[in-house]
């Protein structure tokens, strides 16, 4: 089969970006260039990848189910061009990291500085974002490994758990809800909720926990840890976040917890690596020394 590296990135450029034109501005190539990559990787393949849905082009269901797969090729024949100049000291090694918002600001660095005490050698880098976006990067081999809340059930991913993840409900330090032993789930009801973007993990949990117990408050979505903090303390609403991203606020009185009737989610950090392509020794590593004594101190201090 004389599928090429053009034909594959043709191919998910115009997934990505939803049209040739797009693409080729991406590409910066012609778009008839573009136009005959995919073609000609359709007419390998013996199907239809791509269809006009209104003015964008979007994946056939034959092109969605060959997405992750040329991903893959993709982002492992990037990872090995990178193994290879570092094996060929060309360049120095390096573990890529990325890691969801919460744990990339609150968790990942004590990590880092503790890893690199054991592997001074080893360059590591941090790419911090959602959910959504945290995954897909792992997915495409952009990243090495990740640091994330609940892994999905998916093939491709491997992860293991390595801390507690305890969620609090904030709010104000003056509420009166705060000085309460418990709270019923009707008067949370008639509270504003602050929401992290779509395709946050704190979203998704706190949407799955408003559902699990029937209630639909008004939600205010804002686009940061900081600025859901700084909302809550200013009386705007209630918000659930992990304790790690709001430890020092309570620790100050800035802000105050609520105790739902029935409890809160119980949740756990995961290291996470993708499934394919060879196991990178210093990927290895470092997923071992997140259940390390050594990183539970990290951790801790």
């Amino acid at each position: 089969m004389a599928v090429t590296l053009t034909q594959l990135t043709a191919f998910l450029t115009v997934v990505r970006r939803g049209s040739v034109t797009a693409a080729a501005e991406e590409l910066v190539v012609t778009q008839p260039s573009v136009s005959a990559a995919v073609s000609a990787l359709e007419r390998e393949l013996g199907v239809e990848l791509t269809e006009r849905s209104g003015r964008a082009l979007r994946p056939t269901a034959a092109g969605a189910a060959y997405v992750p797969y040329a991903t893959d090729v993709l982002g492992l024949l990037a990872k090995g061009a990178r193994a290879a100049r570092e094996a060929a000291e060309q360049e120095p090694r390096t573990l890529r990291l990325s890691a969801v918002t919460t744990a990339g600001e609150y968790l990942v660095p004590q990590l880092i500085q503790a890893f690199r005490e054991q592997r001074p050698e080893l360059e590591v880098s941090l790419d911090v974002g959602n959910r959504e976006r945290v995954f897909a990067r792992v997915l495409d081999h952009t990243v090495d490994v990740a640091v994330t809340g609940r892994v999905p059930d998916d093939g491709r991913l491997v992860g293991v758990d390595f801390a507690d993840n305890e969620f609090v409900l904030v709010t104000a330090p003056g509420d009166p809800l705060a000085k309460r032993r418990w709270v019923a789930v009707e008067e949370l009801a008639a509270r504003p909720w602050l929401l992290r973007e779509q395709g946050s993990g704190t979203r998704a949990l706190c949407e799955e926990f408003l559902a699990s117990r029937g209630i639909g408050p008004k939600l205010l979505t804002l686009g940061s840890n900081g600025a859901i903090k700084q909302a809550a303390r200013a009386g705007l609403g209630l918000a659930l976040q992990s304790r790690a991203a709001v430890e020092l606020e309570l620790e100050l009185g800035l802000l105050a917890t609520v105790s739902p009737r029935g409890g809160l989610p119980a949740r756990r950090w995961y290291v996470v690596r993708p499934a394919t392509g060879p196991e990178r020794e210093d990927v290895l590593a470092f997923m071992a020394f997140c259940r390390s004594p050594a990183a539970r101190r990290a951790l801790a201090g």
